[in-house]
């Protein structure tokens, strides 16, 4: 059972997520007070856990030439985009929609990598039209796509092949990105007669190698894995007078969800560089993408007990929070940790805490030993990647309001759909 002197269980012991006062604090904000004042559901990240993993990216780069692109999927607030601009991010995109967030957030075009196997014209030209720093290119058919619209607009496109190695990540298959069954990059033994193709295209210029392995890595075999097949890739394309400016290495480490033991980028980065040194590549830029390691255990997503349900099968807390909030348990059979705002001094029950929906995938945690009463609030922990971007208004839900706090204070950074929201747009028939 949770008491009033134990933290809340976030990566490296983060300070930001505590009990103070027998209740939950994001720094020196109650997450009663704010539930309670601004409802549920809500996510509310810690502003100073966003700087301070930021901070441990630049404590393992040091000097070096390296260019860290935060992968916006897992969390595009403008808020949070423009803390990270504001810091010197830059930012790996995967649409067009999440370009036009990058610019409107303050970001700078001229660090922007652009990934996804499906960018349509449109795409290609605001991308072109911005400025950004290189298309991270998937396939043959699409850097053929990107010359045509390059060379229409009279422009140069800077691209990165985006190679597929072939490394198990280890990691779920849903984000594994790097074996030939996914359907990123270009099989890697491909990959000379593409950037060939590449050299010969107008409107194209070649400036990168990138590959991508998965999310929510723990160990550091199989980016050292990736790297090593890329590198012999990089001797290929130098015998064929093929020369690259950068390679990007993705993204993709992993934070503490319950029992994993997150790498430090520096127990990443260390043994990368010293690669690079030592195969000859240690002038190029690196370029990372990390996106869950920098969010991730920055925000929690709070919710009210609605009912309890007691069953011979089993016991069912409902709450206000759906799959439509997180979807991580519904798609992944993911864990979330489960933390009372108030913990109770009573005897502990175990449920599975389930939402509102009319699906039986909807469920947020299960199993929970856990003491509660109806209309307690509950926190669950590790949603600030993947929470509210993957949110939907399935079952005419309006989406959930996004607060970050700063020290003792806390600013709305979305305001909570309306119900009126949810219809604009539609229309009846004559």
């Amino acid at each position: 059972m949770t008491t009033q002197s134990q933290p809340l269980p976030t990566p490296a012991g983060s300070p930001f997520f505590h009990y103070q006062n027998n209740t939950l604090h994001a720094e020196g904000v109650c997450l009663e007070i704010l539930a309670r004042e601004l409802g549920t559901p809500l996510y509310v990240y810690s502003r100073a856990a966003l700087k301070a993993a930021w901070q441990s990216y630049q404590n393992a780069i040091g000097s070096r030439n390296t260019l860290v692109c935060y992968g916006m999927k897992a969390n595009s607030n403008l808020a949070v985009l423009n803390e990270f601009a504001k810091l010197g991010s830059g930012f790996d995109i995967v649409s067009g929609g999440e370009l036009a967030r990058v610019l409107k957030a303050g970001g700078q075009a001229a660090k922007v990598v652009f990934s996804g196997v499906g960018k349509q014209d449109w795409e290609i030209e605001a991308a072109l039209e911005a400025g950004i720093k290189c298309f991270n290119v998937e396939s043959v058919a699409e850097l053929e796509r990107i010359s045509e619209v390059a060379t229409r607009l009279g422009k140069t496109a800077p691209v990165s092949l985006r190679v597929n190695p072939d490394v198990d990540a280890k990691t779920h298959p849903y984000i594994s990105t790097g074996m030939k069954e996914n359907k990123f990059g270009i099989e890697i033994g491909a990959a000379p007669a593409a950037y060939q193709k590449a050299n010969t295209l107008p409107g194209i210029k070649i400036v990168g190698v990138d590959s991508h392995i998965g999310s929510q890595i723990t160990e550091v075999s199989p980016y050292l894995d990736a790297l090593d097949k890329t590198l012999n890739l990089l001797d290929m394309l130098g015998l064929q007078g093929i020369q690259v400016e950068h390679l990007d290495i993705g993204g993709g480490l992993g934070i503490r969800y319950t029992d994993e033991i997150p790498l430090d980028p520096k127990e990443l980065l260390e043994p990368v560089y010293e690669k690079l040194a030592q195969r000859g590549y240690d002038h190029l830029q690196l370029v990372l993408e990390p996106g869950r390691s920098l969010v991730g255990n920055a925000g929690v997503l709070l919710t009210r007990v609605q009912y309890l349900k007691h069953a011979e099968a089993r016991n069912f807390a409902i709450i206000d929070a759906a799959m439509t909030d997180l979807m991580r348990p519904a798609l992944y059979d993911a864990y979330h940790g489960l933390l009372a705002v108030r913990p109770r001094a009573q005897t502990p029950e175990t449920y599975d805490i389930v939402g509102p929906v009319c699906e039986s995938a909807d469920w947020l945690a299960k199993q929970r030993s856990i003491a509660l009463e109806q209309d307690d609030i509950l926190a669950l922990e590790s949603a600030g990647a993947y929470g509210f971007v993957m949110s939907s208004q399935y079952n005419t839900r309006p989406r959930a309001a996004e607060v970050m706090v700063d020290g003792e204070h806390f600013h709305i950074i979305r305001q909570r759909e309306k119900l009126e929201d949810l219809f604009e747009g539609e229309q009846l028939l004559p």
